[in-house]
This record gives structure tokens, C-alpha cells and sequence, in this order.
């Protein structure tokens, strides 16, 4: 599978969306292991679909296909779109964090004692940990640069999208 003319251009987008995932994810462990800071239930959610992201845009850029870089895309934009919803649903217990504080189990305490269809209402609802800034940049949170990389995302895949189906790819 080689590039052909009118694949180079999507597929190059997306091995570079792959590789921005992969970096995101290694600055987290990096915050995680080097700097100490403990990822809360949203975080490792937000995780998940990072690397749901970057596999998807890598395997999709192996393939050279018009429809299989749709369907991936098309795949790649909904994995997105559900990460910068998590990410936004972080930032808004950031800015308006609950009254009542209470820090319940971790991610996987909760998915060993719960059945799936508990764990996910409870991940959403967030918990004294979700809500809490640990590290910032500019003044924009984990939770609010992880939204915007995968607005970035959405974007950027939607306009490719576009491109691919039009079939004005360069």
C-alpha cells in the first residue's frame, strides 16, 4: 500500500493526528509518573479516547482506499467528538465544582464493584477529584486543553471528511 495522488494529502493529515495523540498521552503519563499527579475517573476516560483516536487515525492512514478513509474518519470524528465531551464535562465541574465534595472510588474500583450500566452514569456525574485543578497552562486545565485538542480534532477530520467525499484531495 503505497501513497497514491489523491490519498497522499488525507493521509498525512491523519498520521498526524495519530502522532498528536500519541504526544498527548505521553505528556500524561509524564504528568502522572514524573510530576506525581494522580488522574481522576474523567481523565482516564479522556485517555481511552485518546488512544481509541490515535489508533484509529493510524490504522486509517495505512490504507489508501477513498471509502475506508471516509469510514475511518467518520469513525475518528465520533471518538473525538465523545472525548471533547468528557473533557467538557470535566471543565464544567472545574468552573462550577459540586457543593458537596465527596472523592468516591477510583476508575477501576468502580468498574470491579459496579456493573457497566452504574459505572458510567457515576463516571459522568464527576467526584471531589474530577472537579479539582491540579496543573494549569496559560491558565486552561488538563480537562480544558484535552477539550480543545479534540475540538481541534473534530474539525480538522470534518474538513477532511469534506475533502474525501467532494474528491478534491490533492
Amino acid at each position: 500500500m503505497f501513497l497514491t495522488k489523491n490519498t497522499a494529502f488525507p493521509r498525512r493529515v491523519l498520521a498526524l493526528i495519530c502522532l498528536a495523540s500519541v504526544a498527548m498521552l505521553a505528556f500524561g503519563l509524564y504528568l502522572q509518573h514524573v510530576v506525581g499527579l494522580e488522574p481522576c475517573p474523567m481523565c482516564i476516560v479522556q485517555r481511552y479516547a485518546l488512544v481509541l483516536v490515535a489508533l484509529l487515525a493510524g490504522l486509517t492512514a495505512i490504507y489508501s482506499g477513498r471509502p475506508v478513509l471516509i469510514t475511518g474518519s467518520g469513525l475518528l470524528l465520533l471518538t473525538s467528538g465523545f472525548g471533547a465531551f468528557v473533557a467538557a464535562r470535566q471543565s464544567w465541574l472545574q468552573w462550577f465544582p459540586p457543593e458537596v465534595a465527596a472523592c468516591g472510588r477510583d476508575f477501576y474500583g468502580m468498574i470491579e464493584t459496579f456493573p457497566l450500566q452504574r459505572v458510567i452514569p457515576m463516571i459522568f456525574k464527576g467526584s471531589g477529584d474530577c472537579s479539582k485543578v491540579d496543573w494549569t497552562l496559560w491558565g486552561l486545565s488538563i480537562a480544558n486543553w484535552s477539550f480543545l485538542a479534540f475540538i481541534a480534532f473534530c474539525l480538522v477530520v470534518v474538513v477532511l471528511i469534506f475533502k474525501l467525499a467532494s474528491k478534491r484531495v490533492r
